[in-house]
């Protein structure tokens, strides 16, 4: 593609128009540096950071974002440093090309490879969502050329990274078109049976499907017109291979429960219209319970709006429906790109990138990447930690005010209270969802509203670690419960072994129930002696370090519960 060509593209697209000079300069100077190097698809490298540039002047970015697309490999020939792009092109393009080559250089294998991935990824999230975003764009053309590669492990080994990072990062950043993408290009590489399945069964279901669904169409347009609702566009969304395959997992591969496989989405003007559209759709045809999701009065955490219902439309076959604006269309497409603030100049207001509570999870990642680099965790807890907390499919619930937290499939009350904050996770005693109680390791799912119950006295136990999934909130139990060992221990040397002398009466097993009296307090018996020959009221002398003075009255209550007890004497300390 030569200069005129591209221009016409960004002319398309409306892009780089405050800075188009430095467009062309990039372009030249990047055509440059590639030539005669050609990509193992045989095409010249150039084509490369063109196509990764126009996806990037696609979403609307700034002239700086698309100059850095064309120049983000010239660093990589060594004929070129940061030093040379800062002089030709400015600091912040410098900057963004300098961040996307960091990210490249990762000198490890297996599994450190992807920690080490995921940490650069993240650093770069915190600095500038702009060099994230260049690098999606860069991984989904390298994934589009993958078939060309020619080691069929490092094809996997891509393909999987683009699953398990780059495909879930988009996700989180709300750029569904390139998380889809990712996705079902990975699929073919990673799962390639599973994936060869999916096309059949796709091809045999789809065309029905589409078919019924363009029957549906003219009946919408025509029952919204009739109520004088004039949507922008009605039209067919087929789901994606690799979403369409984690949902039938879900449902026990049951194509009977996959009403989406081909939505009806409606595009309207305004968010009254959206709200329109919905009550003409359930006044034609009656809505499945507890199938209406409202994304647009709750927002899913990265920024999702839309309404979704499923009715049971003609010839009673069930039927999903997609309700939006034009601009929350845009934002699903192209995600946090829509919300970043440009300056006339080009260069990015940062403060303004993450504003509102939909990005809250960015300045959440910051903290948690602070925190859990100071615990030295190796690379498979790291990576492990990342895909819970951060990575696993979401739900999000409500708190009894009506914010929205967001929080990984599977959590339960423990991990929404540290989420809120470690000490009312550290003093919860109990929980109630939708207003009933329910014990810590229930499974919490998408709207409901969770109340915690505290008090003060409380603090967590051992068995709270098996209940937590989150890794915050592990880490929070784990740390209380070992400054509870720590204290412990040092009381434990502070106190001295205590001696308990008690008489009873001569009976068979009244030994092993002195004992067990003691096992029920969790309490180690560190020796233990009987006095019994000839007498008909023996004494037995037992010993043990106890963790405070309560404990020690604890104990002999206990112990004169057990039948035959008739006296206790604290005897001395050892």
């Amino acid at each position: 593609m030569d200069w005129s060509e591209y221009q016409n593209k960004l002319d398309e697209y409306k892009a780089g128009l405050e800075n188009r000079s430095l467009i062309e300069k990039a372009f030249f100077f990047a055509e440059k540096s590639h030539e005669g190097q050609k990509r193992y698809s045989g095409e010249n490298y150039i084509e490369h950071p063109i196509k990764v540039s126009l996806s990037i002047a696609a979403m609307g970015l700034d002239a700086n974002t698309i100059s850095a697309a064309l120049l983000h490999d010239t660093i990589e020939d060594q004929k070129t440093t940061s030093r040379d792009i800062k002089k030709h092109f400015g600091a912040d393009v410098a900057f963004l090309v300098n961040g996307v080559t960091k990210v490249d250089k990762i000198k490890y294998h297996g599994v450190q490879r992807q920690a080490e991935s995921m940490r650069k990824m993240f650093l770069a999230i915190a600095e500038d969502i702009r060099v994230v975003v260049l690098k999606l764009m860069d991984r989904l053309h390298n994934m589009e050329t993958l078939s060309s590669l020619p080691y069929p492990e490092k094809r996997i080994r891509i393909a999987k990274e683009t699953l398990e990072i780059y495909a879930p990062i988009a996700d989180r950043l709300g750029i569904w078109d390139i998380k889809a993408k990712l996705e079902d290009l990975a699929f073919s590489y990673v799962y390639p049976e599973e994936y060869k399945w999916m096309q059949q069964e796709v091809k045999k279901r789809v065309p029905m499907r589409e078919y019924y669904i363009e029957r549906i169409i003219p009946i919408v347009k025509k029952e919204l017109g009739q109520e004088n609702l004039r949507p922008l566009e009605v039209n067919a969304r087929a789901k994606h291979y690799y979403s369409l395959w984690k949902k039938l997992l879900r449902y026990d591969m049951d194509w009977d429960l996959i009403y989406d496989l081909v939505a009806v989405r409606i595009i309207v003007s305004n968010i009254q219209d959206a709200y329109g559209a919905l009550g003409i759709i359930h006044k034609n045809w009656k809505p499945l319970p507890g199938r209406i999701k409202d994304f647009i009065a709750l927002p899913k955490p990265n920024g999702y709006q839309s309404i979704h219902t499923t009715v049971f439309c003609i010839d009673g076959k069930v039927v999903e429906f997609q309700i939006r604006t034009a601009e929350m269309h845009h934002e699903a497409e192209i995600g946090i790109a829509a919300h970043w603030a440009w300056a006339e100049a080009g260069k990015p207001k940062r403060a303004e990138g993450f504003k509102g509570s939909r990005f809250i999870w960015v300045t959440q990642l910051r903290e948690w990447q602070k925190k859990f680099t100071k615990k030295n965790m190796d690379s498979a807890e790291f990576l492990e930690a990342l895909k819970i907390d951060f990575f696993k499919d979401r739900i999000f619930v409500l708190t009894p005010k009506g914010d929205v937290i967001d929080l990984p499939e599977d959590a339960t009350p423990l991990d929404f209270a540290y989420h809120i904050h470690s000490e009312i996770g550290n003093h919860a005693v109990g929980a109630k969802v939708n207003g009933k109680m329910v014990p810590f390791n229930h499974k919490l799912q998408s709207e409901d509203v969770v109340e915690i119950l505290t008090k003060k006295d409380r603090k967590p136990s051992q068995e709270w670690l098996e209940i937590a999934k989150t890794s915050v909130a592990k880490s929070h139990i784990k740390s209380l419960l070992r400054k509870k060992e720590k204290q412990f221990s040092i009381q434990s040397k502070k106190l001295k072994s205590v001696e308990l002398i008690v008489t009873c009466k001569n009976r068979v097993g009244i030994l092993k129930d002195i004992s067990n009296a003691l096992s029920s307090l969790k309490i180690n018996i560190e020796d233990i002696e009987s006095h019994a020959a000839g007498k008909n009221y023996p004494s037995i002398t037992l010993s043990f370090t106890p963790v405070d003075q309560s404990q020690i009255e604890k104990v002999k209550t206990r112990i004169k519960k057990v039948h035959g007890v008739y006296s206790i004497e604290l005897k001395r300390f050892k």
